[in-house]
């Protein structure tokens, strides 16, 4: 069954913003609600219910942290989603000032659109799951007050929830029962041997045996609930598992009623269990989904900020282009990672896709086996390809059709060896400092994953010798001599 749209509100004062962010959400398949102002935006929220705001930082007349601050004055929008989109560099002050209106998170200008998609989904997600709970709830509670009403209503009631019950039973997801105070009767029904696992023939239904199908852990609440009712209390209601005989755990919500005599002695108590497995495991996956979204855009993110805080141009054109060309590298990995549900990254795949936009044909020549990188690796080890292939077509072999390139690789004990050699181009002199893309490559490849980069300035053209750890484990226990002076390095480099 096709779940139902949410809507999503996008603020912005200028058009083509807006535009863009509906080209980036439109796969969503959600509604998508235009404001282009603060104001547009509190008058769309008076008449329609919104599940996300995406609004921008800094507007006319109203600016992003004063129309949070405005839509959580409003009962009805305290616990509305709010994500900033902010083009300007977001000081912790400022973020801070965010967070206590109401904002749930930022998103820096440029956007990546998957990583504004998986944030927009996930909240969106949760209201709507939220509103689902809600709505079970409330069943839940009507249900409930109508099994205690009908112990003391009339027959047709207790016929007309009869039918009810089951409708329910025949999905297999709620039963009722019947628990004699005085003489320790039970009595199931249907619904409730399905929901245990057992049937009538096989299993007698006593406190001895109910108890042994409960979880352990949770047995306490059925003395709790005895207990309960030894005090006087005439409802109860709590969640527990129960440990099927063929070893399945299930998760079950379970309410009761008391039936009390002139004197208040309790003479039988009633009940009805629903299975609520799929709810619990739908929460779960959507806990885990929200946590491994959260790290994997703040892992980006913090990728980003580095490479427009690194980088160093003589003029805003060439500033540009660096930080585009390196983001446009991180962005490609982040690709290709996607794909492969982020399990890793073939290193062959990184290399076809920096070498797309040279189309150099038979400069290039690559050798080595298929190798299967990290996440964090592969997003590491591009970068550095990048800075590589980037030199190379300014200054080295790649500058001229004679020129060639020769890569190639070799794993020996989760050990990964590249090595790039550059000939047939210019003239090369050994560099009397390095660059910002040496220092860069040098800090994320011994630094960052543990390993060592060599570099032969040759006349005949750069022979790079790199070494990288493909696991986590030796990541972390190999030696690196770059810890302090890699660190140092790129400390220079930023200032």
């Amino acid at each position: 069954m096709d779940q139902e749209k949410v809507n999503i509100l996008l603020v912005d004062d200028q058009p083509a913003k807006l535009l863009a962010y509906e080209v980036i959400l439109k796969d969503l398949g959600e509604n998508l609600v235009i404001a282009s102002s603060g104001r547009e935006a509190l008058e769309v929220l008076l008449k329609t219910e919104i599940a996300v705001i995406l609004v921008d930082v800094c507007m006319p007349e109203l600016d992003g942290f004063e129309l949070a601050a405005m839509i959580r004055e409003h009962p009805r929008f305290q616990k509305t989603a709010m994500i900033f989109i902010s083009a300007i560099q977001v000081s912790d002050i400022d973020r801070l000032r965010g967070y206590e209106m109401g904002a749930v998170d930022y998103v820096p200008v440029p956007v990546v659109p998957e990583v504004l998609r998986a944030k927009i989904k996930v909240f969106a997600e949760l209201y709507r799951k939220t509103r689902e709970l809600e709505r079970l709830n409330h069943e839940l509670e009507d249900r409930v007050r109508a099994r205690t009403a009908e112990l003391e209503a009339s027959t047709a009631k207790l016929r007309e929830s009869e039918q009810r019950r089951s409708m329910a039973i025949a999905a297999g997801k709620m039963g009722s029962w019947d628990w004699d105070w005085i003489s320790g009767d039970w009595m199931w029904d249907e619904g409730q041997y399905n929901i245990f696992g057992v049937s009538p023939e096989n299993f007698e239904v006593n406190p001895a045996n109910v108890q042994a199908l409960l979880h352990p852990d949770d047995v306490d609440q059925l003395r709790k609930a005895i207990a309960e009712f030894n005090k006087g209390t005439r409802a109860y209601e709590t969640e527990f598992r129960i440990l099927r005989p063929d070893g399945e755990v299930r998760w079950c919500v379970g309410t009761a009623a008391a039936t009390t005599d002139e004197s208040g002695r309790v003479v039988r108590v009633s009940g009805v269990t629903v299975d609520i497995t799929e709810r619990k495991r739908a929460e779960e996956r959507q806990n885990l989904l929200a946590r491994e979204v959260d790290h994997r855009a703040k892992n980006a993110l913090a990728l980003a900020q580095s490479i427009v805080r690194l980088t160093r141009a003589d003029e805003v054109k060439a500033y540009v282009n660096a930080v585009e060309g390196r983001i446009n590298a991180l962005a490609r990995v982040h690709t290709i990672l996607s794909l492969s549900s982020w399990q890793g990254a073939e290193l062959s795949r990184l290399i076809d896709e920096e070498l797309a936009p040279y189309s150099l044909g038979d400069q290039i020549k690559l050798a080595g086996p298929e190798v299967q990188l990290l996440p964090a690796t592969a997003q590491t080890l591009a970068l550095a390809l990048h800075e590589l292939f980037t030199n190379s077509a300014k200054y080295g072999a790649l500058s001229t059709r004679a020129g060639r390139l020769a890569i190639d690789w070799q794993v020996d004990e989760e050990l990964l060896t590249l090595s790039w050699e550059e000939s047939g181009g210019p003239l090369v002199k050994t560099p009397k400092s390095r660059g910002f893309g040496t220092r860069s490559l040098l800090a994320s490849i011994e630094s960052q994953l543990g390993g060592q980069a060599q570099f032969d300035w040759r006349a005949e053209g750069l022979l790079c010798r790199l070494e990288v750890p493909l696991t986590r484990k030796t990541a972390a226990a190999a030696p690196s001599k770059f810890d302090t002076a890699g660190a140092a390095e790129l400390q220079r480099a930023s200032g």
